[in-house]
């Protein structure tokens, strides 16, 4: 079944469940004042009895009429009954008889006034005292309620046609209302159907108003935003992934090609092995980054956390990087040494953290000039550990400081530089998965600023 199937059906059942039962409430409240107003009408014709019969000594049934004709009090099957203290039937006035019982006889003498519904006969009694003959009288007034039944019908037939009627009225009004209210979300799909992996720049329209399809279209453009971006990233990756791999396989294959090409020496043949070391060696280095990327993009919960002290890692990270790059000159300061050591633990995977710091650190080495000062400050306060590594390099471009967590991007003024652009985004994976953030900020020809932050454990 289709929403608007759905809505169409909605609507109108709540408004046929209203409709029905504003038709009820109308049925029966005019059931109660008619019921009421004939009770009346009842009460008024005993109490004319009660005054032209008992206060006019008496007037024959004749009298009594013409003073009813005149008055336009006739009721439909009338009958009225006078009775005495003594219970006995003094006037009557109407056709057949009324199954008055004693009981009622007797209510009435007490100065009760009775309402009762007998075989569809509605039979009205009131207490008279006759001030003239010092006598107490219950005058008993009965009629059928013709016309109110009769109204009360057409009142049903005229409530039951109407309500169906309004039912195929709203049935069709809510099937055009379905489809008003439906035509943006229709908009939206066919908007939709149209983007495609090669056009990822196209945008919902109508996402700048305030209703809710407006926000789903705005949050829908963001995720294409954000696809976008993967997309290029992926792109970027690939592209210069590839030319990362082929670079030392086809150095390799020139190497061997050149070398079979005629007989040559050993210190010749030597020459070319130890090439073809460097460029396997490469492709090492380049198959454990890729690795390294794989493992950090695992889920959290799988990877082993504990107690880690953070400026222990920060110094082993230096002391590995010294080792790699012997004219490195790395010097690891505290802002804000805390007194409580425990202020200094983070929960983390001590490897994955220390290859974080190291690549950090390396690429501080590799882009700084020779014999340069690698600035690396530790801060604590009461929700993160802080970790900020300062260089004095080449610096980084504006243009390219959004790319530089690709996996193998690497920009252009660093092209001459050894390097495979694994560094930092294998370290902002491993930061993100320990719930921290990694910062970059460049200037090109100052330097540039890496900034780590986890959050505290103690």
């Amino acid at each position: 079944m289709t929403i608007r199937t759905k809505l169409t059906l909605q609507f109108a059942v709540i408004f046929s469940f209203i409709l029905v039962l504003f038709s009820i409430f109308i049925y029966v409240f005019v059931l109660f004042y008619q019921e009421s107003d004939f009770q009346q009408n009842l009460k008024d014709r005993a109490n004319i009895v009660a005054h032209v019969y008992l206060d006019a000594n008496q007037v024959s049934q004749e009298t009594y009429r013409k003073i009813l004709r005149q008055y336009n009090q006739s009721l439909p099957y009338e009958i009225v009954n006078v009775y005495d203290a003594t219970g006995k039937l003094v006037f009557q006035e109407g056709d057949g008889s009324l199954p008055i019982s004693k009981d009622l006889i007797a209510r009435l003498q007490q100065g009760h006034e009775v309402m009762q519904l007998v075989h569809d006969r509605q039979l009205v009694g009131i207490p008279y005292f006759d001030t003239k003959k010092k006598q107490q009288y219950s005058v008993i007034a009965s009629s059928i309620d013709v016309n109110s039944k009769q109204q009360l019908r057409e009142l049903r037939l005229i409530l039951t046609v109407g309500c169906l009627l309004a039912v195929v009225i709203v049935l069709a009004a809510g099937w055009v209302f379905a489809r008003q209210a439906l035509r943006p979300i229709t908009k939206v799909v066919k908007e939709v159907e149209k983007i495609s992996a090669s056009d990822l720049h196209l945008r919902l329209t109508d996402s700048d108003g305030k209703d809710e399809l407006s926000h789903l279209a705005h949050t829908f453009n963001k995720m294409l935003d954000r696809l976008e971006q993967a997309f290029a990233m992926q792109k970027t990756f690939i592209s210069n992934a590839s030319h990362e791999l082929r670079t030392p396989l086809t150095a390799m294959i020139g190497e061997l090609e050149v070398a079979l090409m005629k007989p040559r020496g050993s210190h010749e043949y030597e020459r070319v092995l130890h090439a073809t070391l460097d460029e396997a060696k490469l492709l090492t280095q380049l198959s454990n980054g890729l690795l390294q990327i794989a493992q950090a993009s695992f889920d959290i919960s799988k990877i082993e956390l504990n107690k880690v002290r953070f400026d222990e890692v920060v110094f082993l990270a230096g002391e590995e990087v010294k080792k790699r790059h012997r004219q490195a000159k790395i010097e690891i300061n505290f802002e804000n040494l805390p007194e409580d050591e425990s202020r200094l633990i983070c929960l983390a995977n001590e490897s994955l953290l220390l290859i974080a710091f190291i690549n950090v650190f390396e690429n501080a080495c590799k882009f700084s000039p020779e014999q340069g000062l690698i600035s690396a400050t530790i801060h604590v306060n009461l929700v993160q550990l802080q970790l900020r590594v300062q260089d004095r390099g080449v610096g980084i471009k504006n243009e390219d400081l959004q790319h530089v967590f690709v996996p193998f991007f690497r920009a252009d003024n660093v092209r001459d530089i050894s390097g495979h652009g694994i560094g930092l985004p294998l370290a902002e994976k491993i930061i993100k998965l320990h719930q921290g953030t990694i910062e970059v900020h460049s200037a090109l020809h100052v330097g540039t600023e890496v900034i780590i932050s986890l959050p505290a454990n103690f």
